[in-house]
């Protein structure tokens, strides 16, 4: 009975795991169509067009998809930079320092996990275009470096756990040697949340890559236009929708997400076990 049972509940999950992964399967189908084939119902083309993916790489007038690329990379390494700095800085100060009104500032911190991006939407844009940041990535780049920006109070939330479970004997032992706080975040403590910190350059690191929205707000010449925004460019650029060019260039589009993840997911489990455990 039990086995019938267990038998009865793997073939339920298949078949719920079969519908999730259907429109994945029918997006790489489609990315080897043609456009006469985009309505029918078959999963997969009866002839695969591999040229999708040379011709769609070259679409785009003046560009290529490699230019996007690098547009897309040098952003998000600036980022990254900027982003781990700047929380790891202030999760430390959070988790080792006393100042007054420490818990108070903390607690706003928390609250605007809770906000919405919506609510600052407005505001942020009205400041960066009075200041001429618009068409550049300084809008990106600033609000990282203040360890804000897209995940910064979750990521500095998620340092502080970690920090707080490091042995506070290895400041003192800093101190008496000598060490400033600086010289203890940047010697001591920086080295040991190596796990927490790739996990905070993994969400980094996606959260930005797809962030089209924000991409699209502040970026207006197609010279500085991400991968995401590129493929918006298969709509606006021709009357006649290439779909497999399209559909050819957002699966490509995934391909450093995809790496990224796999390489790094046993760095990504560590990292979130570990400062949950810590903390």
């Amino acid at each position: 009975m039990n086995k019938s049972r267990t038998i009865r509940t793997h073939l339920l999950l298949a078949l719920f795991c079969l519908v999730m992964i259907y429109p994945m399967l029918w997006w790489v189908g489609a990315a080897f169509k043609s456009n006469a084939e985009m309505s029918s119902p078959a999963l997969f083309p009866s002839v695969w067009l591999w040229s999708n993916f040379s011709e769609g790489w070259v679409a785009i007038p003046k560009f290529t998809f490699t230019h996007f690329y690098l547009n897309t990379f040098e952003l998000i390494a600036g980022v990254l930079v900027t982003s781990i700095l700047s929380c790891s800085l202030v999760a430390f100060g959070f988790a080792r320092l006393d100042f007054p009104l420490k818990n108070f500032w903390f607690a706003i911190l928390m609250v605007t996990l809770m906000l919405p991006s919506q609510v600052t939407l407005v505001p942020q844009y009205i400041m960066f275009n009075t200041w001429g940041w618009v068409n550049t990535y300084l809008p990106f780049y600033v609000p990282h470096a203040l360890a804000g920006g897209i995940g910064g109070p979750f990521f500095i939330f998620l340092l502080v756990q970690f920090i707080r479970g490091l042995p506070r004997e290895l400041d003192e032992s800093a101190k008496m040697d000598g060490c400033s706080w600086f010289g203890i975040y940047w010697r001591i403590v920086l080295p040991l949340t190596k796990p927490a910190l790739v996990t905070v350059a993994i969400y980094c690191f996606l959260w930005n890559w797809d962030d089209f929205f924000g991409h699209l707000l502040y970026i207006n010449s197609v010279s500085k236009y991400t991968v995401g925004l590129a493929l918006k460019l298969f709509v606006d650029s021709q009357s006649a929708l290439p779909w497999g060019q399209l559909l050819a260039m957002s699966l490509v589009s995934i391909i450093p997400s995809l790496i990224l993840f796999f390489m790094a997911q046993r760095h990504f489990v560590d990292g979130i076990a570990s400062g949950a455990v810590k903390g």
